[in-house]
């Protein structure tokens, strides 16, 4: 990533949590040198302070890039603090949970370059995805700038509005719970039928990290690749035939629980 992107102006992180610890580790990783990176938080960890960047030391004049990534219910405490570097060059980035863009013109100013990204839990781990949109002063340029930060944790996608970010909310971001509890289900029902309960949660797991892995891999679409495991009258095809009724299996319930979820997301943005 350091050849790419341009950080000599430097890069401000606002926050250190679970997050902000992810993606420094991943520029970390990727070569973004230590001394370009100046780190805002409150309680820096062992972790963070072993890595050589510039810790609660003042920040650049005119850095590249400010990324907020402080709790939603800290931003206003947060934000003043930032104000001077508004309506410049400085690119600011957001992965703060239900904080609209119009927040950050407010506290920032109209004139400031502003992206909004969501990223999801699996970024601990490189295995996120991330959605970003940027306000009308983000140049192409720091839209790829802001992109390429965020593949450091994982995949990304642009929105066309930032309206689509509630029903992002309901698919990946609140997704990976709906996929926890698939396994948890997984697993209680393989005690009910006879398995060992730590047996159950084991092949639980792994199936569903595994057919992830597939279907993100593969070629084929995931309905395909469902296809290709059914056979004709066997265990599979008898299992589906519960799980994709259209009145009480898959295609209903999650129809309403992201339905759910992207509502929820629209009342809390109020």
């Amino acid at each position: 990533m350091s050849q790419n992107v341009k950080l000599e102006n430097g890069l401000v992180l606002l926050g250190c949590g679970k997050m902000g610890s992810a993606l420094l580790a991943g520029w970390l990783a990727q070569g973004v040198s230590p001394a370009t990176v100046w780190v805002l938080d409150p309680n820096p960890s062992e972790w963070l302070q072993a890595t050589g960047v510039h810790i609660n030391e003042g920040i650049p004049a005119e850095p590249a890039v400010v990324l907020v990534a402080v709790k939603p219910q800290m931003m206003g405490e947060a934000l003043p603090v930032l104000a001077a570097l508004g309506n410049g060059a400085t690119l600011f980035v957001s992965v703060a949970a239900g904080t609209p863009i119009s927040a950050f013109e407010a506290a920032l100013g109209a004139q400031s370059p502003i992206v909004r990204a969501m990223p999801n839990t699996p970024a601990a781990v490189g295995k996120g995805i991330t959605a970003l949109i940027g306000n009308i002063n983000t140049s192409p340029a720091q839209m790829e700038l802001a992109e390429t930060l965020m593949r450091a944790v994982g995949q990304t996608v642009q929105l066309d509005a930032e309206a689509q970010m509630d029903a992002v909310t309901g698919v990946s971001g609140s997704g990976p719970a709906y996929v926890f509890h698939l396994i948890e289900t997984m697993a209680q029902a393989g005690i009910a039928q006879g398995l060992p309960p730590q047996m159950a949660m084991a092949l639980a797991k792994a199936t569903v990290a595994g057919a992830g892995a597939l279907a993100e891999t593969a070629t084929e679409e995931p309905s395909q690749l469902r296809v290709n495991v059914t056979s004709p009258n066997g265990t599979t095809q008898a299992a589906l035939e519960v799980l994709m009724d259209p009145t009480t299996g898959f295609p209903n319930l999650m129809t309403k629980a992201v339905a759910a979820a992207t509502d929820r997301s629209k009342e809390l943005s109020k």
